[in-house]
């Protein structure tokens, strides 16, 4: 009886303490989550370190420490593979995907946000609701439609018009990439869009701009944060991509194989070398962690601005 009681005046202590001197507790919480985010995010980091380091025959019973020091494997990722290659493909594939997604955003993104029109709402759920489609549901669609010749129409004085094979190109990861991670960008672009005032859009007009010229020169230039955080989002989503990574190539180079398949390459059929799958998994984010810190201040004041403006 007298320890639940303790317990309870221990409890009642703790409250008062909290209510009398708020700050602190608020610093305190604010030390606990940033370290428990720290620590669950920069630990995978940390391990893979441990792996690099650590020489191939010594894999056995690895600890929080490496066994040994082996610094040569982020040496021997680009001599037994074209790594940097698959890391070309990869942040090319973004480029072009993020190019196309921010144009046609744009476009969408300012019929929405500064039109009104019937079914306005309906149509942006539609859009949404793409993005939480799995992509499974569109592989085998997308599958019979990239690796054979789909009639596309018959005419009778002109023939048939087949599609190309789109499997093992470009293509096959840009088209899917497109459409799934283009309705985010939409959402963010519209909320961006309709904040800017009417009568900036109305005295570009008024200059002699069509609307077009409007959204490129007004709208778009003051919306930078909006824009940046649409771009640099939807770049890092293509670029980890894995699903349509793996299954829309063969796994060649030459065949715009990206970066999920040169991390396999180190895998072989009765041996795997983690220390080089490891290494390249720490190169393959360091373009990401590049473009996070350049971009930093255009994502936080773009998160922020969409979410506290009205």
């Amino acid at each position: 009886m007298s320890t639940d009681s303790s317990d309870g005046n221990a409890i009642q202590r703790w409250a008062s303490s909290s209510m009398s001197n708020p700050e602190r507790t608020y610093k305190a919480l604010f030390y606990i989550l940033t370290g428990a985010f720290l620590v669950t995010t920069l630990f995978p980091f940390y391990w893979l370190t441990v792996l690099a380091l650590t020489p191939s025959d010594s894999m056995i019973d690895v600890g929080l420490l490496p066994n040994g020091f082996n610094p040569e494997a982020f040496v021997t990722v680009f001599t037994r593979v074209p790594f940097h290659l698959y890391i070309f493909n990869s942040l090319v594939i973004g480029v072009v995907t993020t190019a196309i997604v921010l144009m046609l955003a744009s476009f969408a993104g300012y019929a929405f946000g500064r039109f009104e029109f019937p079914g306005r709402r309906p149509l942006m759920l539609v859009f949404l609701a793409i993005s939480y489609f799995p992509p499974a549901a569109f592989l085998l669609p997308l599958f019979e439609l990239f690796t054979a010749n789909i009639t596309f129409f018959t005419l009778p004085q002109v023939g048939q018009v087949n599609s190309p094979m789109l499997f093992n190109g470009p293509g096959a990861m840009v088209l899917p990439y497109t459409a799934l991670f283009m309705p985010l960008s939409i959402f963010i672009l519209t909320t961006f869009y309709s904040q800017i005032p009417d009568g900036l859009e109305d005295a570009a007009r008024v200059e002699g701009n069509t609307r077009l010229g409007a959204l490129f020169k007004v709208i778009m230039p003051l919306s930078a944060p909006g824009v940046a955080t649409a771009g640099v989002l939807t770049f890092i989503s293509v670029y980890n991509e894995f699903f349509f990574a793996f299954l829309m190539t063969d796994g060649r180079v030459r065949n715009w194989a990206t970066i999920v398949w040169g991390l396999l390459s180190y895998q072989g059929r009765y041996a795997t070398s983690y220390n080089l799958m490891a290494a390249a998994s720490i190169l393959g984010v360091i373009p990401i962690a590049i473009l996070v810190v350049v971009a930093q201040e255009k994502i936080v004041s773009g998160l922020t601005a969409g979410a506290v403006k009205e």
